[in-house]
Parts: structure tokens; C-alpha cells; sequence
């Protein structure tokens, strides 16, 4: 079984990912995670963060000329702000005690974030003891934990890629759906969409919004392809891939719905033209769905067929013009949000964070499924189950 834990506050040292399970002989390198963690900037419409923070990676444990040992793995990806602005936060975020507490502390909570419920849960009088965790940084760590399950999946010739199909009011309204071949052409979109005519109404819709000071939100579409029969299962709720999938993108900060295959859509249509008709293919000795709809699930398994997952951002709530009206925590009067640095939007950041939650779902229901203490075993596993397909 894969999992991972990821550690690290926004605007501190670091961030922390480890990733348990992984079998030895993986290929895992710096520049893999950097290189993700590059794609993961991307996007018309990121604030001025985006162009210095470097993503510096360390790997700290569980590799060894470049492969990995079968123990856990740990990737450090250092703060460039730490450095950047060393009078503001290194003492900010001082873990020794003697450097608090902060002189001015934030108490004009922010509509649609955790400042306000976290600062009740915790019972804490400064909303920045909950915002540096809540903080979308902290999917870096997820996207450098993603690039090994990238890897994992690829020795077993799984390949996941993502798109932009909505931002703000502008969907496109193409039916093609790009291919593993079209990611880099995707990822050179100013909006990571793979239409193109979608794209120019993206960005026109971006610079209106700045112009306001105001944010967008939007949907991004994940589709993994190759992936094989049987991740998952129907014998327990919480082992339905679909359930997993779910659970891990709606995890994304600001993420408030997710989709498997048309799942909204075919929620208005009839029985009879919401399924994937079944076919044998006996050129290639296989099952076949003729459509999509099912998004590659079926009863909580997957079917084999290509994996359709999607995702809903909201817009982002810190705005570069506050205006969502709020209250002082500390005076109980009527506020305006404060500002912290943001985004006018980060759905094409989505769209990365996306693939590293797929990623993480598939390579660690790929290792249950397939077991193997070695990569090379892990195939092996995986090539004799599909031998007995048919």
C-alpha cells in the first residue's frame, strides 16, 4: 500500500513530503519533482509568487543513485521566501518560543477560507496559525509525492494528464479529448486548456477580472490513460475507486465538486442512454466500452477503459481588491477581508495538483492490487493478471 504525509506551513522553512511503500529500483530524482513542480506555476493569471519561488528539492531519504531502496522516501522542497525576506519570515514563523508572539496578529478573518472555523476548532486568537497549513502551498509537497507515483504508474505504462475545460463563464464546448501525446502542447496554453478557441476567451475573462481585482475559479478534467482492469473493488465502501478518487481531489483546497466520467450529466438522462455498451474486441482478445461515461469506473473498479475524473475550483477568497465583508476576531466589529498575496486564479495549477491526486490513488491501489517488493516484480505481478484477462 502507498501512502504519504506532507508537513510545513506556507511561508516557513519548508515543506515535507514522505512517501511510504514505494517497491526498490523506482527511478527518483530531483530534477523529475522540480520539473512538476515547474508545471505546477504555470498559468495566465498566478500572482508575482509564482515567478521567484524556485521549489528547491532535497531529497533526504530512501533513494540511492537516483533509484529507490524500498523504505520511505522524504522530499524536502524549500521555501525561496524564507531566504527572500529573512527580517519578515524568519521571525513570522520562528519555532522557538522566544521569538513570539507576533506584534500584530491577524484577526480580520477571511470569507471562504479556514481563518474563522480553524481559529475556533483550535482555540487560537491569530488567523495565521491556521492559514500558513491551509494554504494551497502545501499541494507543492503533494505534486513532489505525485511525481514518484508517476513513475510507479509508468513502469506499469499508466499515463496521466490534465486540462483546463472551464475558467470564470468560459467553457470550451470541444468534444476531442487530448491524448497522453498533447501534454506539452497543453501545458505551452497561457491557461493549460486544449482548445484553443476556449483559451482566448479564458484569458480575456482573466483580464477582466484583474482589471477588478477579482478571482476566478473553474473545472479541470484528469484522464488517465492505461489503466488496467480490477483497481478497486465493490466489497467495502471505502475501497470503491471512485470513492477514492473523490475523497482525493476534493482534498484540493478550494475544490467543491468532483465528477467521475459525465456524472452530473447523464444524472438528467434515461437509463438507457447514460451506459457504456459493452463489446468483445477480438482482434485485440478484449472487453470494450463503446463511450466514457462511466469515467473507467464500474461498481467501484476499473473497467480498463481510460479514466475520467473532474474537478471544480472555486474562486479564489483573498482578493487583490477586498471587498467580502467580515469581522474582527478581536474587536467584534464589522471588517473588510485582509490581503494576503493571491492569485486571480490557480485552475490551471489545479489541473497539476489533480493529476498528482489521481496519481497517488492509482499507484496505490496499482501496489494493492499487484503487490511486489521490486519494480520488477510489480510488473511481473501485474503482466500475469492481464494474461489471465479474456
Amino acid at each position: 500500500m502507498l501512502r504519504f504525509l506532507t508537513a510545513g506551513e506556507s511561508h516557513g522553512r519548508a515543506l515535507v513530503v514522505i512517501v511510504e511503500g514505494l517497491p526498490a529500483g523506482l527511478p527518483v530524482t530531483t530534477e523529475a519533482v522540480q520539473a512538476e513542480l515547474a508545471r505546477r506555476r504555470l498559468g495566465y493569471g498566478r500572482g508575482p509568487r509564482m515567478r521567484f519561488e524556485q521549489d528547491e528539492v532535497t531529497i533526504i531519504g530512501g533513494v540511492r543513485h537516483g533509484r529507490s531502496l524500498g523504505s520511505p522516501v522524504a522530499i524536502q522542497v524549500g521555501n525561496s521566501e524564507w531566504d527572500r525576506d529573512p527580517d519578515k519570515w524568519q521571525r513570522e514563523m520562528s519555532v522557538r518560543a522566544e521569538d513570539g508572539p507576533t506584534a500584530a496578529p491577524l484577526t480580520q478573518v477571511r470569507p471562504g477560507h479556514a481563518d474563522l472555523a480553524g481559529m475556533q476548532k483550535y482555540g487560537l486568537t491569530d488567523a495565521r496559525d491556521v492559514l500558513e497549513r491551509a494554504s494551497a502551498r502545501e499541494t507543492a509537497a503533494r505534486v513532489a509525492a505525485g511525481t514518484v507515483a508517476k513513475t510507479l504508474l509508468a513502469e506499469l505504462d499508466v499515463s496521466i494528464l490534465s486540462h483546463v475545460i472551464q475558467l470564470g463563464p468560459a467553457r470550451s464546448k470541444a468534444a476531442a479529448r487530448p491524448e497522453p501525446g498533447d501534454l506539452e502542447r497543453i501545458d505551452e496554453s497561457a491557461v493549460r486548456c486544449f482548445d484553443a478557441a476556449a483559451e482566448e476567451a479564458m484569458v480575456a475573462e482573466i483580464k477582466t477580472a484583474s482589471k477588478d481585482g477579482d478571482s476566478l475559479g473553474g473545472v479541470v478534467e484528469v484522464l488517465a490513460y492505461g489503466v488496467p482492469v480490477g483497481l478497486g473493488s465493490h466489497v467495502h465502501w471505502d475501497r470503491k475507486l471512485d470513492a477514492l478518487l473523490a475523497r482525493a481531489l476534493m482534498s484540493i483546497q478550494a475544490v467543491k465538486g468532483v465528477e467521475i466520467g459525465d456524472g452530473f450529466e447523464v444524472a438528467g438522462r434515461r437509463g438507457s442512454a447514460a451506459h457504456d455498451p459493452i463489446t468483445w474486441d477480438a482482434d485485440a482478445g478484449t472487453y470494450r466500452r463503446e463511450s466514457a461515461l462511466a469515467g473507467g469506473v464500474e461498481g467501484g473498479i476499473s473497467t480498463g477503459e481510460m479514466l475520467v475524473a473532474r474537478a471544480a475550483m472555486k474562486p479564489l477568497a483573498t482578493l487583490n481588491r477586498p471587498t467580502l465583508k467580515t469581522v474582527d476576531t478581536a474587536t467584534k466589529e464589522e471588517a473588510v477581508s485582509f490581503k494576503e498575496r493571491t492569485d486571480v486564479t490557480a485552475v490551471p495549477a489545479l489541473g497539476v495538483v489533480a493529476e498528482t491526486m489521481v496519481a497517488l490513488v492509482l499507484a496505490d491501489e496499482a501496489t494493492r492490487k499487484f503487490g511486489g517488493d521490486s519494480v520488477d516484480e510489480l510488473r511481473r505481478n501485474r503482466d500475469a493478471f492481464v494474461a489471465t484477462l479474456g
